[in-house]
């Protein structure tokens, strides 16, 4: 396999790694500086120069992509994409991840647990926001903050408005999020890749703070996840458009909390914790892809006119209640179910045998008109009517 990594800091330790990892198993791998690509749409196929030359063909890519070059960065991983060069971490996956809002709207549609969350831009709407995630205190957080910094545990609502009201006055956006009190001070961060997590550890902070990174003094030990906990992660990754990441969450009471899914994990801090070769999983991960990579579905499988990809949900009223599939009449309607979504459990290409339950969510493909006739009417949010004072009645 020829590999790229696309690094703007060859010397850090999860480049070196990488890279080690490769040649170790006989990869062919370059680390190439992801500022120094020009994207080339001038001619009839789209392609890439490399400090001013054209690319030479590769296999895969590896995206490392800082923070502070995201726009770019993620044009050159889709550069790569449109030239079907693998990648692990799509362009969107990416740019979904580094946009916290955005990433907390896509995982709050899927069922994934996370701290109570709210967005708001007016000075005046800030109150009633911080009552509505359960009151001070409170973390407010940079919607692009990384590695801790732009993260801010106000303990009372005044200290929190003033906190909003300065970062605002910088053209900063923020988030406000519930305080989680029983995981103050640790989280756990899962590694996950493809569909497994490879390692995991507890980030446990020191003395006052309460941000638990390494980067801000916290100190590490490996842990074995649960299964609620290493299933939440690699769905939250893979929702996210992502098979390589490392996902943050939180000890809640009733189960794991996603805080952050980060689409460039660093390495050095889970392989000292748990002694496991992480970079080896990843380049094995990818090597194997490379042969037989992932599609989109959606794109590949709607070139018959009237056939494409939707999910249905079995609804609690539905006939579909307690039957197995080979009973369920959807083969009869053209119709092939690709994977059955249970809570956090996800049963690819299900048996003919399998009993459907309320709530599944079936992935499926087939004619879109009969797919089209099993969702139901969607429900209308009633908006709330305000009552008016009664006014006195004037006689003219």
């Amino acid at each position: 396999m020829k590999l790229a990594i696309l690094s703007r800091a060859p010397r850090t330790y999860s480049t070196q790694r990488l890279r080690t990892a490769a040649l170790d198993r006989g990869h062919d791998v370059k680390v190439l500086n992801t500022l120094r690509f020009a994207i080339d749409l001038s001619g009839p196929e789209p392609d890439l120069q490399f400090r001013g030359r054209p690319l030479s063909d590769y296999d895969a890519v590896v995206p490392r992509i800082g923070n502070s070059i995201t726009y770019f960065g993620t044009a050159v991983v889709r550069q790569f994409e449109q030239m079907d060069v693998y990648t692990p971490n799509t362009a969107n996956g990416i740019a979904n991840s580094r946009d916290k809002l955005r990433a907390t709207q896509i995982l709050s549609r899927h069922n994934i647990g996370m701290p109570a969350t709210t967005f708001v831009r007016n000075r005046a709407d800030v109150n009633a926001a911080i009552n509505r995630v359960g009151g001070a205190p409170v973390v407010i957080k940079l919607l692009e903050g990384t590695q801790g910094i732009g993260v801010i545990l106000a303990p009372e609502i005044k200290v929190a408005e003033a906190i909003i009201e300065t970062l605002q006055s910088t053209q900063q956006n923020v988030l406000i999020q519930a305080f989680v009190t029983e995981s103050r001070g640790r989280d756990i961060r899962a590694l996950v890749v493809g569909d497994r997590v490879v390692a995991a550890m507890r980030r446990t902070a020191q003395g006052g703070e309460f941000r638990s990174n390494v980067h801000r003094g916290g100190t590490v030990e490996g842990v074995e996840l649960t299964p609620e906990y290493e299933q939440t992660a690699v769905r939250a990754a893979q929702i996210m458009g992502l098979r390589v990441a490392g996902v943050d969450m939180l000890e809640g009471n009733e189960g794991p909390l996603v805080m952050e899914v980060n689409s460039s994990p660093g390495l050095q801090g889970i392989e000292t914790a748990t002694k496991l070769d992480v970079a080896g999983a990843i380049i094995d991960y990818v090597s194997n892809q490379v042969a037989f990579p992932e599609i989109d579905v959606r794109q590949r499988l709607t070139v018959s006119t009237g056939y494409g990809v939707a999910e249905l949900v079995v609804h609690s009223a539905s006939d579909l209640v307690g039957q197995p599939l080979r009973d369920s009449g959807l083969t009869d309607r053209d119709i092939t179910v690709l994977t059955l979504h249970r809570g956090t459990q996800v049963v690819p290409n299900p048996k003919p045998g399998q009993r459907l339950e309320a709530e599944d969510r079936l992935l499926c493909f087939g004619k879109l008109e009969e797919m089209r006739s099993m969702i139901p009417e969607r429900r209308r949010r009633r908006a709330k009517v305000r009552k008016l004072p009664k006014q006195p009645i004037h006689e003219g």
